[in-house]
């Protein structure tokens, strides 16, 4: 018997040999894996997991910034300000990661998403996302990733939440719909009338290629100029694209609604491209982002500033009051943010979105860490820009 086993095992392990080179093989296409797509000499071309860093692990950041001596507890200053205990006001927007695959390996990636990266959410999931939204009032459907268009129940996914009315928005990284099987998307995304908020740190092709790759500017450009094609970004079609913006290294964002007009501006003139809203964001000092403040050793400098411009109008605002934060698995948190560094909600709230629970998640407890700071910093951060109206932020 032992003899014949061990005969078997060479074929076994063959086998598992094939299917992983096969399953490879599909991700490569399905992404269109190039080098300049996933960073230049100075940025990262493997994920964190991938690199075997340490900062890989959600744990291990949340002990990291917990321990730190360096600002006081989010909760402590919330109790301090009368704002404790930060609770839910309803659930509004249900937001999926649906997969940390991407094209793209950015320098400022909280998701540690990239090419090297295979987390997919399966359909089984998904169907049980669509029983409750089914269940529920939830209005939006605002779906991340990774690049979430290479999920690939994506297409199927939006057309189920479009049939049951919701609002869907989709999370492009805009190089996406340049690579393999996404040429139409554009097209698909147009006659289902999903919003597009699409990430463009900047109108100045440097500062975006030094953030996101060499070369991912001017396929951005040509992203946008799809889109643009079909009537996104036109005030009279209906079909809505806008930006999102954060900042190339340790600072706050500027006002909102100035920096807007400069995206306006520059866009228009220099390359004819249009859209309607520009949302300014926070980097969080979690994954790629505390791995690079922890190299260039401004990590303590930023948690500093970030809680010198800690602003209590903003706290009432964020994104987390009013969101619902579905991982790759089904697993519920309170944000994206909170998703990465798997800060799970309190034990007495369902925990899957199989056990989703309307009533007792809208009014759930949420969970918080030092890494809320970025959220209630000068005008405040969510997924849909500025919280408050705030004078330009500052600089470490």
């Amino acid at each position: 018997m032992t003899q014949s086993r061990e005969r078997q095992r060479p074929i076994a392990l063959r086998a598992s040999s094939i299917a992983r080179f096969l399953g490879e093989c599909y991700f490569r296409l399905l992404v269109d894996v190039r080098p300049h797509f996933c960073g230049t000499h100075d940025m990262p071309v493997l994920s964190l997991l991938r690199q075997g860093s340490p900062l890989a692990s959600g744990p291990h950041q949340v002990a990291l910034l917990e321990r730190s001596g360096i600002v006081p507890p989010f909760a402590q200053t919330l109790e301090e300000r009368g704002l404790r205990p930060l609770t839910a006001a309803g659930i509004e927007v249900l937001q999926l990661n649906v997969g940390k695959l991407c094209n793209q390996t950015c320098r400022h990636c909280h998701v540690d998403a990239g090419p090297d990266r295979r987390e997919i959410m399966s359909r089984e999931t998904l169907e049980e996302c669509l029983a409750a939204l089914a269940g529920s009032d939830i209005a939006t459907v605002d779906i991340t990733g990774g690049a979430p268009e290479l999920n690939p129940h994506f297409r199927w996914f939006v057309e189920k939440a479009r049939d049951l009315g919701r609002h869907v928005i989709d999370r492009c990284n805009l190089t996406v719909l340049l690579t393999n099987g996404q040429e139409d998307l554009p097209e698909f995304l147009a006659a289902h009338e999903v919003e597009i908020i699409a990430s463009l740190p900047c109108y100045l092709e440097q500062n975006v290629d030094a953030q996101r790759g060499e070369g991912v500017f001017q396929r951005s450009i040509e992203a946008l100029r799809r889109l643009n094609a079909v009537g996104y970004g036109d005030p009279e079609s209906g079909r809505v694209l806008n930006l999102v913006y954060n900042p190339l290294g340790p600072s706050l964002p500027p006002p909102q609604v100035q920096l807007e007009a400069d995206y306006r501006r520059e866009l228009a003139a220099r390359y004819a491209v249009q859209f309607n809203r520009l949302y300014t964001i926070t980097n969080m000092p979690i994954s790629r982002f505390l791995d690079d403040l922890l190299a260039s050793g401004r990590y303590e400098a930023y948690l500093e500033m970030l809680l010198a411009a800690f602003n209590p109008a903003a706290a009432p605002g964020v994104m987390c009051r009013t969101t619902l934060s579905v991982d790759w698995q089904g697993r519920l948190y309170d944000c994206d943010f909170n998703q990465m560094l798997e800060l799970e909600l309190y034990r007495e709230y369902p925990r899957h979105i199989r056990d989703f629970d309307l009533v007792l998640l809208a009014s759930r407890q949420i969970v918080t860490g030092r890494h809320c700071y970025g959220c209630t910093a000068g005008a405040g951060s969510s997924c849909q820009g500025s919280v408050v109206r705030s004078p330009a932020g500052g600089t470490v």
